[in-house]
């Protein structure tokens, strides 16, 4: 059936008056607006309009487009309003639960840690990830060829720029940036190639240093041994230091704890070596520091009697909603 143009508004008035249902309005949208409707197929006959008549003929099509889309569209927003008001509130229906998540393992205990040593007066210090070799390595005392170098596995960019293998290059920047005395906790990620059950190529860190005058060896114990009771929540855990060789310490040590009748490393300590406060700037004949790393993963697992490692990287929603209930205190 050909329609006439000047019939199409009240058609469309006459369909839209009966149509209740949004599936019901987008057919009528499409037989007045779409590729086959009725305003399609008028536009169509243009070309069959003497020229003259032509220009006014569409002018009047244009018109009419505007008004079919402007009832149109008003009937959308009818039919929208009238679902909002016909929703209804079943107040018998179960709230909804909401799953809010948890801290990772990782950051509750750097959390725990943080706290202890602020507590000591320690400010939490950050710095990049890609660092130069002057700064992870001969700014430390590490100096090109020295075999502490293979001790790290460092992933290189290029011949300067590499994945720092430990977080005492914030130290050096720390150190660059103020002036002694100062207590400094740098915690982050850390890159070395290694991988098995209790290593993996990237883990987290913490690192202390404290540097003034008249700091001694016995300070740096006394500092340990009193994390490690607030920490483990327990004055009863036995403790030791052994010698060990670090580049950037002298005197330098591990510390070991007495864990289920075992004796387990759990961070290397030392005396500041008085070349890395040289390199720094600050007089080693003035000041002397104390020094501490250790493994964010390994504490970790101490603490939540983890065995494996890797799944602190894995993503297992079963592993992680056991941390759920945990709360930074």
């Amino acid at each position: 059936m050909k329609i006439n143009h000047t019939d199409l508004e009240a058609l469309l008035k006459q369909d839209l008056e009966t149509c209740n249902k949004e599936h019901d309005l987008q057919q009528i949208k499409s037989r007045y607006l779409g590729k086959k409707g009725h305003l399609t197929n008028l536009f169509s006959s243009l070309k069959d309009i003497p020229s003259e008549n032509r220009k006014s003929y569409g002018s009047e099509l244009n018109n009419l487009k505007q008004i079919l889309t402007k009832l149109i569209n008003s009937k959308f927003e009818e039919l929208d309003n009238n679902k909002e008001k016909s929703k209804r509130l079943d107040l018998d229906v179960p709230a909804r639960h909401h799953q809010f998540g948890s801290h990772h393992p990782i950051s509750l205990v750097i959390r725990r840690i943080e706290k202890i040593f602020s507590g000591f007066g320690f400010e939490t210090h950050d710095g990049p990830e890609i660092e130069t070799e002057h700064y992870n390595f001969k700014s430390l005392n590490i100096p090109d060829n020295h075999p502490a170098r293979d001790m790290h596995d460092t992933f290189y960019f290029d011949s300067d720029l590499l994945l720092r293998t430990h977080t005492s290059s914030v130290q050096i920047h720390a150190m660059e940036h103020m002036s002694a005395p100062l207590r400094v906790l740098a915690p982050g990620r850390v890159y070395r190639c290694d991988s098995d059950p209790t290593h993996s190529p990237m883990f987290h860190q913490i690192e202390g240093l404290c540097v003034d005058t008249d700091i001694s060896f016995s300070n740096l114990k006394w500092l340990l041994n009193d994390f490690i009771y607030k920490f483990f929540q327990s004055k009863k855990i036995k403790t030791r230091f052994r010698p060990s060789y670090f580049p950037f310490t002298e005197p330098s040590a591990e510390m070991d704890i007495m864990f289920n009748g075992k004796w387990l490393e759990v961070l290397g300590c030392g005396m500041v070596h008085p070349n890395v406060l040289k390199n720094v700037n600050i007089d080693p004949k003035k000041y002397s520091g104390l020094a501490f790393g250790l493994g964010i993963e390994r504490f970790a697992m101490l603490a939540y009697q983890i065995k494996d490692l890797r799944v602190f990287f894995e993503n297992d929603i079963n592993f992680l909603e056991q941390f759920e209930s945990l709360r930074e205190s």
